[in-house]
């Protein structure tokens, strides 16, 4: 059987003479300059060339990847994450303390981009930490002096859209309480 080339017959000839377009399309890929150099290069390989290639992409794979991987930023969630995990049994106690309280009320309202925090008539001093997992430079407190309001008012205007949890710590002078609560923005 005779091979079809390029220059003995035309596209247009090809096609009036009724063959498939896709054995047209076949032929033209056969003949092509990219088939003539990988023609070559598989004519030209041998195990050893091939091992030795295999190993280069590999290594230019794995590169790639501690490249991409010492690109990422890493937060955590504390600096001294360590040191908090040690004295969390003082966390479990304050959180098992809010629960026997009264239920402390905290209301986002997102019509007034506002975050209403009912305050314990107890409370001597407190803080409230708005803590954003996704990027922890944009955590901030709120203190509570000794002396205030029955509400605390937080706007939430000026804070990244997306997921906050806010955590709220207080004392009454003899225990220690914390609650907390998720919102999105």
């Amino acid at each position: 059987m005779s091979e079809w080339r390029r220059s003995d017959v035309s596209v247009s000839e090809l096609a009036n003479n009724g063959l498939p377009f896709s054995y047209l399309t076949i032929n033209l890929m056969i003949n092509s300059p990219f088939r003539t150099f990988t023609h070559s290069l598989i004519n030209t390989m041998n195990w050893g060339k091939a091992i030795v290639l295999t190993f280069v992409l590999f290594a230019g794979f794995v590169g790639y990847m501690v490249y991409r991987m010492l690109r990422e930023r890493v937060d955590l969630v504390r600096d001294d994450y360590y040191q908090t995990e040690i004295a969390y049994q003082k966390q479990i106690d304050r959180m098992t303390n809010a629960r026997r309280k009264k239920p402390m009320n905290m209301t986002y309202q997102a019509t007034t981009q506002q975050l209403t925090v009912t305050l314990p008539t107890t409370l001597r001093k407190g803080e409230i930490h708005f803590y954003r997992p996704a990027d922890r430079q944009l955590d901030f407190i709120v203190r509570i002096p000794a002396v205030h309001a029955n509400r605390q008012v937080v706007s939430t205007a000026k804070l990244a859209k997306g997921y906050w949890r806010v955590q709220f710590t207080w004392s009454d002078g003899q225990h220690a309480y914390y609650t907390e609560e998720d919102i999105f923005l």
